[in-house]
């Protein structure tokens, strides 16, 4: 157990960012909304996942959306609270602790704000370890965990609270609804008790996370090579280093989706890379041979700075280094790879999982 204080985000939502493989919302806008959050209300509480009870509630709080859209429909920060409290009102009584959904800039900043504002301790864990597009994509679901029921609140005060048949289903009617309130949208949903957070989440998410922006900065600090040191946080691979030479992204059914051209530099001069993405980093292809897949993470940060490149910020002339990082076991199982693997996306090749690093 420790505290969690405004001062502490920075490095958070670095981490959580390059974890998110390209997806899981912008970080400076998350970091923004803890931060103002624990000012207000004082440090959030951290517990590893053995220091809560089996009988605990947990409800997990999320954004849910395109991230090109939320750069420019900023999140309000009250409709977080909001979609929590709806899940309460289903209920009937009150979340004891919340926990991440997933890792990324925005969503591992988001149990922030819902655990400052209604007062109750954040659980040191997410339900996928990295981020995927699609709410059924969470390891819980492979557990039997329900997602509903489940609420979605957006800035304008409207609240939607949904039971579903299974948790495709929630994906379908939560995505319709989040595209009427703008492409972007609060939700809740998972509820879990202690028992199933041990059982079903990945440990130590944050953590992790804050390990990985730790290193980045302190690598830029000292003048060392900061993607090296993320790669050797994460445990993960140097798959690419190129320049971006072209981005093709729209938004339809609310999500970004596209894919983006690099051209080699250095050791990579003479080769391109294609990233193909669905909020998240999907498929990287090097001159058309695929060298990492979902659900493996593709992490794309600045060449020079090690900060973490989201796919609504990849750009024309951006210098940029591919990690590949192998992904929780689970996600390599046969119902893993059936839940958020390739054919899942619509891709025909076989997935190879990348290996761990050597140490």
């Amino acid at each position: 157990m420790r505290e969690i204080t405004a001062d502490n985000l920075s490095d958070l939502a670095r981490g959580a960012a390059v974890l998110g493989t390209g997806g899981g919302g912008d970080p400076f806008v998350g970091r923004l909304l803890a931060q103002q959050a624990l000012k207000r209300h004082g440090p959030v509480t951290l517990l590893d996942v053995d220091e809560i009870d089996d009988d605990a509630l947990v409800i997990p709080t999320a954004f849910m959306g395109a991230p090109t859209v939320m750069l420019e429909k900023l999140p309000a920060g009250d409709e977080i609270l909001g979609a929590m409290r709806a899940v309460e009102e289903l209920l009937g009584r009150p979340a004891t602790h919340t926990v991440s959904i997933e890792a990324g800039g925005l969503n591992s900043m988001t149990p922030f704000v819902a655990a400052a504002e209604a007062g109750i301790p954040l659980i040191d864990a997410d339900g996928m370890g990295r981020a995927f597009p699609e709410l059924q994509m969470l390891l819980p679901t492979l557990g039997g965990v329900q997602a509903s029921p489940m609420a979605l609140s957006d800035e304008r005060g409207n609240a939607v609270t949904m039971r579903t048949s299974d948790n495709a289903w929630a994906e379908r009617l939560a995505r319709a609804a989040t595209v009427e309130m703008g492409c972007s949208a609060a939700v809740s949903l998972y509820v879990l008790t202690g028992r199933q957070v041990k059982d079903h989440m990945v440990p130590g998410t944050l953590t992790l996370c804050e390990k990985v922006g730790r290193a980045i900065r302190q690598a830029r600090e000292g003048h060392d090579d900061p993607v090296a040191a993320a790669a050797t946080a994460l445990g993960g691979h140097l798959v690419f280093t190129g320049k971006v030479t072209d981005v093709r992204r729209g938004t339809s059914g609310g999500f970004a989706r596209g894919a983006a051209r690099l051209a080699g530099l250095a050791e990579d001069g003479g080769s391109t890379m294609e990233l193909s993405f669905q909020n998240e980093n999907l498929v990287a292809t090097r001159d058309g041979d695929v060298v990492v897949s979902v659900p493996d993470l593709i992490c794309v940060l600045d060449t020079d700075t090690g900060e973490p490149v989201t796919t609504e910020t990849l750009r024309y002339g951006l210098r940029v280094s591919v990690l590949g990082v192998p992904c929780d076991p689970r996600w390599r199982t046969p119902a893993g790879l059936a839940l958020a693997g390739p054919a899942y996306f619509g891709y025909e090749h076989a997935y190879e999982p990348l290996p761990a690093a050597e140490v």
